[in-house]
């Protein structure tokens, strides 16, 4: 099983990378930048001295004048120890020489693969520039000496008084460079390295700062259980990008708490509604066995008890399909079919208890409806049974649908009296009966579930159930929406 990473640890590692990256974008800007400058610094001393000796050669008139003022001609490399000079005649032997020393020269002899002029072993890669070219940094080269000394310059001709050809070889030694440009990098190298453990660990630490609300919010959820479900989460001190959390949070513990009581409210209402069948059924057994009676009796005595067993067996029924109803696994199976046909089969169906109650039923409107016919029978029957409870001997019910572009209403209407104000936001709940001691004796009682069933039906096809309730009568309207059109 992977460990989970720390988000502070990932965070802090992320600051530390971006910060390294910084660093080096800044020291690989910073170190070309000196670099360029030096290396053109140094470009600018080789040409202004190669110019300056060529004009001074110039002044000469012989080789003579050369050998006897070598001084004047190295003045412009004398008081740089790092500036080399070697001056050659037209056949390549020396003249003048600064800062070079003969091993040297021997050195390259040696290692030269064919017999080169003192010149051409001071500087092998380079090739004199003419005598009326302009000398510039473009023309001078890098080579390394021999010893492995990085080497930079320039061969130049130069035109004595006579006319006489030379070749003048200046060089700058570029170790001391290499040492200063090495030496900055590895700086900036430490620079970066620090700076990002610098920011690895100022960030780890600010990250656990910026975490301890967030810590405390798991400790405070923590901390409640299922007796404390009416503790809530203190937003106020949430910092402000938490606050939607610990709002959401304390949503999610209200409907918790909702939940929760709803289950223990359903626990206490079912046991009261088998508790009260049962002990029915016990106590006219215990009466009837009290002392011997005829036969009449017992048979009476069963079919009471075949009523509670039945009152039982339509409760247990009806509290399945609510669980199974709110299983997101539950499928419905829709078809289309006319609305009016099926109200008039369900208004048959009842026929026999609405005469028995002194009622009539009428069915008005048209429509066709995409729904499960067994669960739309199901809602409509409960509803209609609920309507012949109430109504008054002589009163009309009415199974009505009504049907429009964007949905199709189906109303059950029966007229007696009002349901209490105060009931009708819970009427749709389960075991809400509209009378005080929810009694369910009247046919086709539901024990406070049939209303529940109703909403379920209608949350799976995705409508709506609403009640109306007032002096003329109830209304019961189910709104099933259709699907907009492609």
């Amino acid at each position: 099983m992977t460990r989970p990473r720390s988000l502070a640890a990932t965070l802090a590692l992320a600051i530390a990378a971006t910060t390294l990256a910084a660093f080096a974008l800044v020291g690989v800007y910073v170190y070309a930048s000196l670099e360029r400058q030096v290396n053109t610094q140094d470009d600018l001393d080789i040409v202004l001295a190669a110019r300056h000796t060529r004009r001074l050669a110039g002044e000469l008139e012989s080789l003579d004048a050369v050998r006897a003022h070598t001084e004047r001609l190295t003045s412009q490399v004398l008081g740089n120890e790092a500036l080399s000079m070697v001056v050659t005649d037209g056949q390549g032997d020396m003249l003048v020489r600064h800062n070079v020393t003969l091993a040297a020269l021997d050195d390259a002899r040696s290692a030269a693969s064919a017999p080169l002029a003192d010149a051409q072993l001071f500087a092998p890669n380079a090739t004199p520039i003419p005598a009326n070219d302009r000398i510039t940094a473009d023309q001078l080269v890098t080579w390394i000496a021999a010893g492995g000394t990085p080497m930079r310059g320039v061969v130049i001709e130069a035109l004595l008084g006579d006319r006489t050809p030379i070749h003048i070889a200046i060089a700058r030694n570029m170790r001391d460079r290499a040492a200063l440009l090495d030496g900055y990098r590895d700086r900036l190298k430490l620079a970066g390295g620090l700076g990002a453990l610098f920011a690895l660990l100022l960030g780890y630490g600010l990250i656990r700062t910026a975490l301890k609300p967030l810590r405390k919010i798991v400790d405070d959820t923590g901390r409640i259980t299922v007796d404390k479900l009416d503790t809530r989460l203190d937003a106020s001190r949430a910092p402000r990008e938490l606050r939607a959390l610990v709002d959401a949070q304390n949503a999610m513990l209200g409907r918790l708490q909702q939940a929760f009581s709803h289950l223990s409210q359903f626990s206490a209402d079912l046991a009261h509604d088998l508790r009260t069948p049962l002990n029915n059924m016990r106590g006219a057994t215990e009466v009837a066995l009290a002392r011997p009676r005829p036969a009449d009796e017992y048979q009476a005595l069963l079919e009471s008890n075949l009523e509670e067993y039945d009152r039982l067996a339509r409760m247990i029924d009806n509290v399945l399909f609510l669980a199974r109803a709110e299983h997101p696994s539950f499928v419905t199976r829709q078809r289309a079919f006319d609305v009016r046909d099926e109200l008039e089969r369900i208004a048959e169906y009842f026929e026999g208890l609405a005469d028995e109650a002194g009622s009539t039923l009428r069915v008005d409107g048209q429509g066709r409806l995409t729904a499960d016919v067994e669960l739309f029978r199901r809602a409509i029957g409960n509803l209609l049974a609920n309507a012949l409870r109430y109504t008054p001997a002589g009163g009309v019910i009415t199974l009505a649908v009504d049907e429009t572009p964007d949905a199709v209403r189906v109303v059950v209407a029966n007229p007696g009296e009002p349901i209490d104000p105060a009931l009708l936001p819970r009427i749709f709940d389960r075991f809400v009966r509209g009378d005080p001691a929810r009694s369910g004796g009247a046919p086709g009682g539901t024990a406070g579930l049939g209303l529940a069933i109703v909403r379920s039906v209608m949350e799976l096809h995705g409508g709506t159930a609403q009640v109306e309730s007032d002096a003329r009568g109830t209304r019961f309207v189910l709104t099933f929406n259709r699907p907009p059109a492609a």
